[in-house]
């Protein structure tokens, strides 16, 4: 993996976490520019992305990592739960985020996790984030941070239902539950939607499900 932060001591401890719990840790980057040209070269499996870099910035960095690579997965790092900016990198396809003060555990845990393909969900804090910035009218930086809207009509009726609880942070477990479906057929509709609408993993939904309207704020 990458680990991308402007300050050197942060990018060294984790460094050292992650070692010691057996992940490898390929290269570093004190900002944006560095980041996106270090994962072209050393092409890491997952990118450990601060938000605030100089230069070029982790949301940038994000945007052109992900434009260029459909193998790598971003975990962002950030001092406040809910981020703006977070939420502009979850739009953009990251997998999911850290906050700084994470325990060492939660770390290489969370690592491993968006390395399996899957997304980094808190329920709760995801559920505030993307209901706090959500809305249209959320800019950041020079232009607005809305993810595309894919066409929903390329879903069956099934699909959507699956796609709205996503949204509200059902795993797949709870959706099998919730739909008395086995969870290998709750699996295949999530693979599904993904394939249709080009959705990099649950957190992309999540974001897409509120910003389409299937879900709003305050829906349970």
């Amino acid at each position: 993996m990458l680990i991308a932060d402007d300050q050197e001591l942060i990018r060294t401890g984790f460094r050292l976490i992650l070692v010691a719990r057996g992940i490898d840790v390929v290269g570093e980057a004190a900002d944006g520019v560095e980041a996106v040209a270090a994962e072209r070269r050393l092409r890491p499996d997952v990118v450990l992305m601060d938000i605030r870099m100089p230069v070029m910035d982790g949301l940038e960095a994000t945007r052109c990592i992900l434009g260029h690579s459909s193998r790598c997965r971003v975990l962002m790092l950030t001092t406040f739960d809910l981020d703006r900016y977070v939420y502009a990198a979850l739009a953009l396809g990251a997998s999911g985020f850290l906050l700084k003060d994470v325990t060492a555990d939660h770390l290489a845990a969370a690592v491993r996790l968006v390395d399996t393909g899957d997304a980094l969900l808190a329920p709760s804090i995801t559920r505030r984030l993307v209901q706090r910035f959500a809305s249209a009218d959320q800019l950041v930086g020079d232009g607005p941070k809305r993810a595309i809207h894919r066409d929903l009509a390329a879903l069956t009726p099934r699909e959507l239902e699956v796609l709205t609880l996503v949204g509200r942070g059902l795993s797949n477990t709870e959706l099998a539950q919730a739909l008395t479906l086995s969870e290998a057929t709750v699996k295949t509709h999530v693979a599904r939607i993904f394939a249709k609408l080009a959705l990099r993993d649950r957190a992309q939904a999540v974001v897409l499900a509120y910003e389409t309207g299937l879900v709003t704020p305050g829906d349970t």
